[in-house]
């Protein structure tokens, strides 16, 4: 699924950019991933790792620091900017529902989430990737340090690209006394690490970790270069990380469930239109097609009018069919809508699929009984809808009491043939 814009401002008033990464399902925790050093959201381990721990139902930002990518501002004034990014879009993240509880750094990146999980109440679980011990670390990386010029910035060239640095780069670096914050980290630590890394060597991986206090916990990323460029290695990390985190994750209190039979619907702040559904046991997303402005994500409010008058049609049909003694092997339903003109009502098509050892007339009756299923009334006869505002926000709902539904579809049976036995309540 395409990520969405989400953008915000830094502790310095700059506009950074981001992308919200989410899959398919309501995510059960957010991620903030920081990319590394002169990287921007686009880098392919950035991507891959944010869209691999999205299918796993997490919700990841990947942004673009300060100055890089599609943000606003001066690149290159010292890991303190890169930590303070962090925390803004850590809290940005908050401010918008997606309470963020792991912080994922590559590189140079790594580093800033390490130093910035501390001014992140939120944050339980931190992992890195080829991360370095040091800030300073990345001067090996620089090819000498020209003079400032008139402006105060240095220009160097880092793997084959010019950039510009503040003159005060290096004071800034020297100012981050690594170690210590590692062991006063107070969250839990996932150490990745390429043994082969040429860039940031394995030695950084045991610093880190002789540093660093329980629960923490190392693994190797065996061939893996620096930049993580083969997409089995960032599946791979992903994996890892998802399975890891887990297990410090944080779920909110339920509230207790209001009585009445309930379907949940929230917006989750991903795209225009998108939306999380709880209903009954199954949560889902429902959303709207691209061409309309949402992302495609789930089925639209159409589509799930279509899947409920599919599903009790199959249903009702089935339940008829068993009470009969009839041979119906399987029972399918394709339903298509059409919208409402100025001169014609909104129209459902339902075609279904009768399989087994059925003759004529059980096909027949079986077509006859669908158009007496529950939802089918339903939206033909009508219903009276009441609409209030809620006090407060909306409580976790327990699944819901099907029992009702049930009732009604037996009812439609036994209008054919009122002395059948009612069948039990599966």
């Amino acid at each position: 699924m395409p990520g969405v814009r989400f953008d915000f401002e830094n502790s310095a008033g700059r506009r950074l950019s981001g992308v919200l990464e989410t899959g398919t399902t309501p995510p059960r925790a957010y991620v903030v991933f920081a990319h590394c050093f002169t990287c921007d959201k686009r880098a392919l381990a950035a991507v891959r790792i944010s869209r691999a721990l999205a299918d796993q139902g997490f919700g990841v930002l990947r942004f673009d620091f300060t100055g890089l990518g599609e943000s606003e501002g001066d690149f290159g004034t010292g890991l303190s900017s890169d930590v303070a990014d962090v925390a803004s879009a850590v809290e940005a993240m908050n401010a918008a529902g997606h309470e963020v509880q792991v912080l994922v750094g590559h590189s140079f990146g790594g580093a800033a989430v390490l130093a910035a999980a501390g001014q992140c109440p939120t944050v339980r679980a931190v992992a890195v990737l080829n991360a370095p011990a040091s800030a300073e670390h990345v001067l090996r990386n620089i090819e000498g340090l020209p003079a400032a010029d008139g402006d105060g910035r240095v220009p160097v060239e880092i793997a084959g690209r010019e950039f510009e640095l503040s003159a005060g780069f290096i004071a800034d670096l020297a100012q981050h006394d690594q170690a210590d914050r590692i062991a006063h980290l107070k969250r839990a630590l996932l150490i990745l690490h390429a043994p082969r890394d040429e860039v940031v060597g394995i030695d950084n991986a045991t610093e880190i970790f002789v540093a660093a206090r329980h629960p923490k916990s190392f693994v190797s990323l065996d061939d893996a270069d620096h930049l993580l460029t083969a997409k089995a290695d960032t599946d791979y990390a992903a994996d890892v990380i998802a399975a890891w985190a887990a297990r410090y994750l944080t779920a909110s209190e339920p509230a207790e469930a209001p009585s009445r039979e309930a379907v949940r619907v929230e917006e989750t702040g991903g795209g225009k239109f998108q939306v999380a559904v709880w209903a009954g046991p199954a949560q889902f997303l429902a959303d709207e097609p691209t061409d309309v402005g949402g992302l495609d994500s789930g089925p639209s409010p159409y589509d799930l009018l279509g899947a409920a008058l599919g599903a009790c049609t199959a249903m009702t049909c089935r339940l008829y069919a068993d009470r009969k003694g009839w041979s119906l092997d399987k029972v399918s339903v394709e339903v298509t809508h059409e919208a409402r003109t100025a001169t014609s009502k909104d129209r459902f098509v339902r075609e279904i699929g009768l399989e087994g050892e059925l003759d004529a007339d059980q096909t027949a009756r079986l077509i006859e009984i669908a158009e007496k299923c529950p939802v089918h009334r339903t939206l033909t006869e009508g219903a009276e809808v009441t609409t209030r505002a809620r006090p407060a926000p909306a409580p976790t709902l327990a699944p819901l009491d099907t029992g009702d539904h049930f009732a009604r579809m037996t009812e439609a049976c036994d209008e054919d043939d009122p002395s059948a036995p009612c069948p039990q309540d599966p």
